[in-house]
């Protein structure tokens, strides 16, 4: 289901919302839409939001994420796989990542095992 138009990310509070650039809020709600345990490019994102040139924009707008990991700027790497910034530290993004991989995979095994 997707969030209404001007409708914060999950977890994020009203205010704090209004107070990002339009451009930031299409952002954060793009990378919402990243699976947990996944990881998408910083261009996936700028096509994702219909703006296929505003790579290095997103990569901007996710360093100044104020809702970090809630809003999960950590799931976005470089196109070619690299993790790329992050404002908390590479080890800490890379911790991020892991652990969420972790979490898939011991979910996907215990469905498979019922």
């Amino acid at each position: 289901m997707t969030r209404p138009r001007g409708a914060p990310a999950v977890g994020v509070s009203r205010k704090a919302w209004h107070r990002l650039t339009r451009f930031q809020q299409i952002v954060y709600r793009a990378v919402c839409a990243v699976p947990m345990g996944e990881t998408r490019s910083y261009q996936w994102v700028a096509e994702a939001i219909g703006r296929p040139r505003a790579a290095r924009a997103v990569g901007q707008a996710l360093h100044r994420n104020p809702f970090a990991p809630t809003v999960p700027c950590h799931r976005v790497v470089r196109a070619d796989g690299t993790l790329g910034g992050y404002a908390g530290g590479l080890a800490r993004k890379r911790r991020l990542l892991q652990t969420e991989y972790r979490r898939v995979s011991l979910l996907t095994r215990k469905r498979k095992r019922v």
